[in-house]
């Protein structure tokens, strides 16, 4: 029993409360000894103008299902003990059978994540977003949904220019061919340092960056040439952290879009001339500059273009864009224009905005050269991972894949653990610990449970009543609630949900790892312990899945 069903129970008993609102109220009591569910009267109370502890009491008497074993009445709630040996049964049962949940009916949702900037590297800053955008992908695919990943690359902007300049006055064909996106980092970096003597070269950059957006052909073959080089560079390092995108388009893709949202702005009236740009004026917030001075267009008129666009080409149930909170004023105009355009469907949009990424001691940034490139962290994460294994285990086979799984799981972990809006200050020793909350330490688990899934004689006869213990029921009781948590990590937009109830689901297992032997002579005894083993692997392995990570079955 889960509490959907249990919410499907009280429903017939309980009509004036809605479905909804009564499933919502259902709690899990943190001393099991208090029950397995509880439902709080209070909300009847009020309704039904009676005391909590009395409504309650009533509930009991009339309250009879056979997958309740008793209930009991704590104070103003109604707890309530499940048939352990049905529960054990169905959830087992479910989790052999793959049972998922279909919440999304084949909804499209689309997601816009990582968000790239051509010719900068792929560092540690982007991760967060990166696989924020990525577990949500395969949350969303999991509940039902269909989900479309988009890399919305960074290709427009006076950063562009300001390369162009950098290009024609110091850059080697030669070298960038051997180094690739880093050697256009090195020649981003050397404009600012040369900018700072020579002011003028910051005109230079912008007047090359309007070429692009007036098609100069001599500015689009250098720019093109950039994108080419980076897109390599981002498919190789999304291969390593095994990301998908469905299409990888960039703000360009919607320039021949952008005249048609001007003309449409103005055709409505919300357009307004001020000091020779065109903006749309918003009662609650600074307004959206649509059209600068100059004639150019900017993020704000090319994001508009591309929902409409997304609107027409995938009609979403929701478009989810996911991107640092420094940016929350600029989605919350977008989405106000949108809005004020008329589209119903502004409010199936959304900001996630995640915390910022910091190194100690600083800010990442580009310009000074301050960040870690993520090929650099996966590196010498996987470096690390290969020296404990060498430790703890020197004769493992595929040490060098094992670690690069273990280190790459162990950045991944760090940026998804906590909640999407917190800041993360990256520090190698906390990323790469191997106890307590961490990645390694759920894959450590994972390996644990198929080495004595392989160790184990299967005779396929179990007896669900050896697992009706405290400890072992415990363990059940948070398998069963795997896909409720998906559900909320997908209506929540929250990834965190899926990390923290994994290191849950491992802490129980290891209690009772630590409490029961499993490999035991007698063959009933293993063969039903081992089932409950079976299902923790497969939930766990799943869970990791959905978190970006893989599960190893040695280490």
């Amino acid at each position: 029993m889960d509490k959907k069903e249990l919410t499907d129970m009280l429903s017939e008993f309980i009509q004036d409360v809605a479905t909804g609102e009564m499933e919502r109220q259902i709690e899990i009591p943190p001393n099991p000894k208090l029950g397995d569910f509880a439902f709080p009267c209070f909300t009847l109370a009020k309704l039904r103008k009676k005391s909590p502890a009395l409504i309650a009491e009533e509930l009991k008497e009339i309250i009879k299902n056979d997958l309740i074993e008793r209930t009991e009445v704590v104070g103003g709630y109604l707890n309530f003990f499940v048939n352990k040996q049905y529960f054990i049964e169905k959830t087992l049962d479910g989790i052999q059978k793959a049972e998922k949940p279909n919440i999304g009916q084949g909804k499209n949702i689309v997601i816009d994540y990582a968000s790239l900037n051509i010719a900068k590297p792929f560092h540690i800053g982007h991760l967060k977003n990166a696989v924020t955008g990525d577990s949500l992908y395969r949350i969303f695919e999991y509940v039902g949904y269909k989900p479309i990943g988009i890399n919305h690359l960074g290709d427009m902007g006076t950063q562009f220019g300001k390369l162009i300049v950098a290009y024609k006055l110091w850059g080697d064909e030669a070298r960038i061919e051997e180094r690739g996106i880093y050697e256009l980092v090195d020649l981003y970096v050397k404009f600012h340092e040369e900018a700072e003597k020579s002011p003028s070269l910051e005109d230079d950059g912008r007047s090359w960056s309007y070429k692009i957006e007036k098609g100069d052909p001599e500015a689009i073959k250098i720019w093109n040439y950039f994108k080419e080089i980076s897109i390599k560079y981002f498919d190789r390092v999304s291969a390593e952290l095994n990301l998908h995108f469905d299409y990888i388009t960039g703000e360009s893709f919607y320039l021949d879009k952008v005249d048609h949202v001007v003309s449409e702005l103005e055709s409505k009236n919300l357009l307004v001339e001020s000091q020779g740009a065109k903006i749309v004026e918003l009662e609650e917030m600074a307004p959206a500059i649509i059209v600068r001075s100059d004639g150019a267009t900017l993020y704000m008129t090319r994001d508009i273009a591309a929902a409409i666009y997304r609107k027409e080409t995938f009609d979403f149930d929701k478009c989810i864009y996911i991107t640092g909170s420094e940016q929350k004023l600029h989605f919350a105009q977008w989405f106000k224009v949108i809005e004020k355009m008329g589209y119903s469907w502004a409010s199936d949009l959304a900001h996630i905005a995640h915390g910022m990424v910091r190194l100690e001691g600083g800010n990442l940034s580009t310009r000074t050269g301050n960040i870690i490139k993520l090929e650099d962290a996966i590196k010498e994460a996987t470096k690390k991972v290969e020296t404990i294994i060498d430790e703890k285990n020197p004769n493992a086979p595929n040490k060098e894949e094992i670690a690069k799984m273990v280190g790459v799981g162990a950045l991944v972990f760090h940026n998804l653990f906590n909640s999407s809006n917190k800041d993360v200050v990256f520090k190698w020793e906390e990323a790469l610990r191997f106890d307590g909350e961490t990645g390694p330490y759920l894959q450590y688990t994972h390996a644990r449970l198929c080495s004595l899934i392989r160790k184990a004689n299967d005779t396929g006869k179990v007896d669900y009543d050896l697992l009706k213990d405290e400890t072992s029921f415990e363990l059940i009781k948070h398998l069963s609630k795997f896909n409720e948590i998906v559900i909320n990590a997908a209506t929540r937009f929250e990834p965190s949900f899926v990390a923290r109830y994994l290191i849950d689901l491992a802490q129980y297992f290891n209690k009772f790892y630590n409490e029961y032997a499993i490999l035991v002579e007698d063959d009933l005894v293993q063969n039903t312990r081992i089932q409950l083993v079976k299902a923790t692997q497969k939930i766990l392995k799943e869970g990791l899945s959905l978190i970006c990570m893989q599960a190893p079955e040695e280490m």
